[in-house]
């Protein structure tokens, strides 16, 4: 198993505050059912290092500390991003792997039926939202930072031979 070094704890915590940084900044559009928070394009990262599932938990937990939905959203927010980071990583392609944020909305949407919005409501406007900010836009995005030696070399820690 491959030790954790400084650096390794350093992007660990920058993905994180990259997270809550990205969805306090559009905080309209990061809470509620229906939804767009573009910070969860970061939960690709762990379709390349499952390590980064630690940033994208710290990342979603410090973020729902200002959510206006209150408590709720730290159990249920924090349980659909442990779920999505526990199984991008195990799939071989990241189109399929893009799935499991859309998936997890599912814990969102029982969050909001607590809080009194139709059950079946959200669960349609927030995975709809999940979808079209992970998938749609996520994914080529990430095919395209592939392609960058930079993002390989420091994100991925993919070293040219």
């Amino acid at each position: 198993m491959k030790r954790t070094n400084v650096s390794d704890f350093a992007l660990i915590a920058l993905i994180a505050a990259m997270y809550a940084a990205l969805t306090l900044g559009i905080a309209p559009l990061s809470y509620g059912a229906i939804q767009f928070r573009f910070a969860e394009i970061l939960t690709l990262l762990c379709f390349y290092r499952k390590q980064y599932g630690y940033a994208l938990i710290l990342g979603c937990a410090i973020s729902n500390l200002f959510s206006p939905l209150g408590p709720l959203d730290m159990l249920f927010g924090v349980a659909s991003t442990v779920f999505s980071v526990v199984f991008i990583p195990k799939m071989k392609s990241l189109w399929v792997a893009s799935l499991f944020p859309t998936i997890s909305m599912g814990f969102i949407a029982w969050e909001l039926k607590l809080l009194g919005s139709p059950f079946w409501f959200s669960l349609l406007t927030c995975a709809i939202g999940e979808f079209v900010v992970v998938t749609l836009l996520g994914v080529p995005l990430f095919l395209v930072l592939e392609k960058n030696r930079f993002f390989r070399e420091t994100i991925l820690n993919k070293h040219r031979n």
